[in-house]
């Protein structure tokens, strides 16, 4: 268990920030499954050939995270300083949301369920 007041535990652990830009999408409407397809294509990428490679991807997931790949260089160059020739994806996931459940009829009275599944996408940038 950990020592000390309540407020000093607290500030310990808001000391420990991460400040490499980054940018989150919640509740994506696309599989996990189908969004890794996409990250794995640019994880470790520098920003300009991952930008080049979500552009003419056809995939459905390529679309959403170029916006977030986009928006984490805007948060590197705004909130950081950063340049953004300098940049790199250096950490990329995709994590499971919600589930909307859907019922699809079928023969004889039965009901099959049909799972319309989200996914919480993270970018995180760095300097090379």
């Amino acid at each position: 268990m950990a020592k000390g007041h309540r407020s000093q535990i607290k500030r310990e652990r808001n000391a420990i920030k991460d400040t490499r830009p980054s940018a989150k999408l919640s509740y994506a409407r696309v599989s996990v499954q189908k969004a890794c397809f996409v990250l794995d294509a640019v994880r470790g990428k520098d920003v300009k050939t991952a930008l080049a490679i979500l552009d003419y991807s056809p995939r459905y997931a390529s679309r959403l995270i170029g916006k977030l790949v986009r928006s984490a260089i805007a948060n590197a160059e705004n909130n950081n300083g950063m340049n953004p020739d300098n940049l790199y994806i250096e950490e990329c996931y995709a994590n499971k949301g919600p589930t909307m459940k859907r019922i699809r009829p079928r023969a004889q009275g039965r009901a099959y369920r049909i799972e319309k599944r989200m996914s919480h996408i993270t970018v995180v940038l760095n300097e090379r």
